[in-house]
């Protein structure tokens, strides 16, 4: 899905450094860069960074990339954060570069999170509760599981599955597609009671729109009941070179009740995420002020000073 309220800025512009007079305290950033991929929740997470980092003096920029152009990005120095690190599935792309001391993993911006594969509660009663029943009912599903975008963790988990006959799914395909195409497709089969399975997770506007259930996993495949933590991604030397924006990353940490409204509004009542983000920091001040306790803008302030005189 398109990114609202992105900011472009010229290819060529570079890190901007502060006077080596100046004190430590002081913003060594001039503009943070986050890259995105294309998934609701962190698409809104993103932005309502963005709008904070801008209220406190920052100018931002989103790139929206698959998730492997943004972790390369990000253990290069070309991007400054990437909110979506889901963890075991994004595990074996992250923590390498961990180990390598290119990124540091700043805070788990979501803890609780769920993923794995789903199916409509009537295909469950029907007798689908776990992955190993799906190969029982290959005609019914086409044999074909609905993914989301290429290269990301859970489509690689569900390749390797398939690529290693775990829980019968030898000759089965995945599909994979953006995640707006994948819901769009489930919600038509839905819609016509057609057994589908594909990949779900939580927090998001899927589990309160359709009444979905959760598979159990089969053969320790790794494709369902996934508890996840997203991880917050970013630079190695970003608290050396900015530790205001440092801190704010290690304590911006998103209550799932809050992700599910917000992707909610951006994805299913289809409103911008720069009016989601917009409308929700100023009804949310208690909130915005643990993630900005002890930070400053870039002017001295308290950065909490800073976000209530820019949306008030």
């Amino acid at each position: 899905m398109p990114i609202s309220h992105c900011r472009r800025h010229l290819l060529g512009a570079t890190l901007a450094l502060t006077s080596l007079a100046a004190p430590l305290a002081q913003a060594d950033l001039e503009e943070v860069r986050f890259g995105v991929p294309p998934w609701p929740g962190v698409t809104v997470k993103s932005e309502v960074a963005a709008q904070l980092l801008e209220a406190m003096g920052y100018e931002t920029r989103q790139e929206e990339l698959a998730v492997s152009v943004i972790l390369n990005g990000v253990a290069e120095g070309d991007l400054d954060a990437y909110l979506g690190g889901w963890y075991p599935v994004q595990t074996d792309m992250v923590e390498p570069l961990v180990a390598d001391g290119k990124v540091e993993k700043a805070v788990a911006n979501i803890q609780g999170a769920v993923s794995g594969l789903v199916v409509p509660r009537y295909v469950y009663e029907a007798g689908v509760e776990s992955v190993a029943d799906l190969n029982a009912y290959r005609e019914r599903f086409d044999a074909t599981i609905l993914g989301i975008e290429a290269g990301t963790g859970i489509n690689t988990a569900l390749n390797a599955a398939i690529d290693e006959n775990l829980a019968d799914l030898g000759d089965w395909k995945l599909r994979e597609s953006s995640t707006a195409a994948m819901l769009a497709q489930a919600e038509q089969k839905m819609r016509d009671g057609q057994w589908v399975t594909f990949v779900g997770w939580e927090p998001h506007w899927m589990n309160v729109s359709f009444d979905l259930v959760y598979l159990e996993d089969a053969d320790d495949a790794g494709v369902a009941q996934i508890e996840s933590t997203v991880w917050t991604v970013v630079p190695s030397d970003l608290k050396e070179r900015d530790g205001d924006v440092h801190r704010f990353m290690t304590q911006y940490v998103v209550d799932t009740a809050d992700q599910n409204d917000w992707v909610h509004a951006y994805s299913y009542e289809e409103r911008p995420a720069d009016e989601v983000a917009s409308e929700w920091i100023p009804a949310h001040y208690d909130t915005v002020a643990t993630w900005l306790e002890g930070v400053e803008a870039r002017d001295g302030r308290p950065a909490i000073e800073a976000v209530k005189a820019h949306f008030d």
